[in-house]
């Protein structure tokens, strides 16, 4: 019997080892290809809202912010989706990932659109007790959103055998996505009173003059700038990866150090933009620091580049 014993393990050792499967996420694609269907519905009918309802919350149109929501999440839904193809194996995982992400994603989208049906505001409204449980629904989810998103991003990080420049473009768009929503946790306690828990303003009350359709301060420091910049480089950094591959000659080593240029300096952005307007400076309004420190930024990432692209290149 030990013997028996000795050969089956001697056999199980002697197997290679099982290579990952690059279609392991096609069941959690497909759950976010059918919510990315339902966000694009979902931001027709708020287009729709905001073209025939009048109405104003907070200075703006009622129907402004459920159709900016919905704008970023069918662009993080999309984006997600394609970037899962670059995870191989781990398919109950991307699962249940997939699966969280849109469940806390459907119900930040009815919390919204449910206080623009009531008259009211959604973030950092705790002044009735529906108010106060919505909002902190709301915190919920987003917290969903923001473990599941740092498990995908440990996932991509960890894959193999990917084009170097595509996989940098994944893994620092990954990162600068939860950079956005860590910056996000400053607006919490900012200018907080006895019926809020937060505003993005700093320096004054949310709802003063803002910029068309972002509505960002024109006059004070925004936190959502930031937040949206370190969001959205999930798009922006996957995208440059794609066009470097796509439109230009350069070697995959050379596209993988120019992504760590760009995403090193996306980093020092949303520090950047986080820093102005916790300060009370409207984007629109910088002093000369916030000019320095711009120029400096625009400048290192010029030499980081000219660095890259001067080495000599591999086939």
């Amino acid at each position: 019997m030990t013997s028996i014993t000795s050969r089956l393990h001697d056999h199980i050792d002697a197997l290679p080892p099982r290579a990952p499967d690059p279609e392991a996420s096609a069941p959690a694609r497909r759950v976010l290809g059918i919510a990315t269907a339902v966000s694009v519905v979902t931001l027709l009918v708020s287009m729709v809202a905001l073209a025939v309802d009048g109405q104003e919350i907070g200075g703006e149109p009622a129907w402004v912010k459920p159709t900016k929501f919905a704008i970023a999440i069918t662009l993080y839904l999309l984006t997600l989706r394609w970037m899962l193809r670059a995870v191989h194996g781990h398919r109950r995982t991307l699962i249940v990932l997939a699966s969280v992400i849109v469940l806390a994603l459907a119900i930040e989208v009815v919390w919204i659109d449910v206080q623009v049906v009531r008259g009211t505001t959604s973030h950092f409204n705790t002044g009735a007790p529906f108010d106060a449980a919505a909002y902190a629904a709301g915190g919920v989810s987003v917290s969903a959103v923001f473990i599941a998103t740092i498990v995908i991003a440990v996932l991509a990080l960890r894959t193999r055998g990917l084009d170097l420049g595509v996989a940098a473009g994944i893994r620092w768009g990954l990162g600068l996505c939860v950079v956005g929503m860590v910056e996000a946790v400053s607006m919490l306690g900012n200018g907080a009173t006895s019926t809020t828990t937060g505003a993005h303003t700093v320096g004054a009350v949310d709802g003063g003059a803002g910029m068309p359709f972002t509505d960002w301060s024109l006059h004070h420091g925004d936190l959502r700038i930031a937040h949206f910049v370190g969001l959205h480089m999930i798009q922006a950094l996957p995208v440059l990866a794609w066009v470097l591959l796509r439109c230009t000659r350069l070697d995959e080593r050379t596209r993988r150090d120019l992504l760590r240029v760009a995403g090193g300096a996306a980093v020092v952005l949303v520090g950047l933009l986080w820093w102005q307007a916790e300060r009370g400076q409207a984007l629109v309004e910088p002093d000369a620091s916030t000019v320095a420190a711009a120029m400096a930024l625009v400048a290192a990432v010029a030499v980081g580049a000219a660095v890259v692209l001067r080495r000599p290149r591999t086939d």
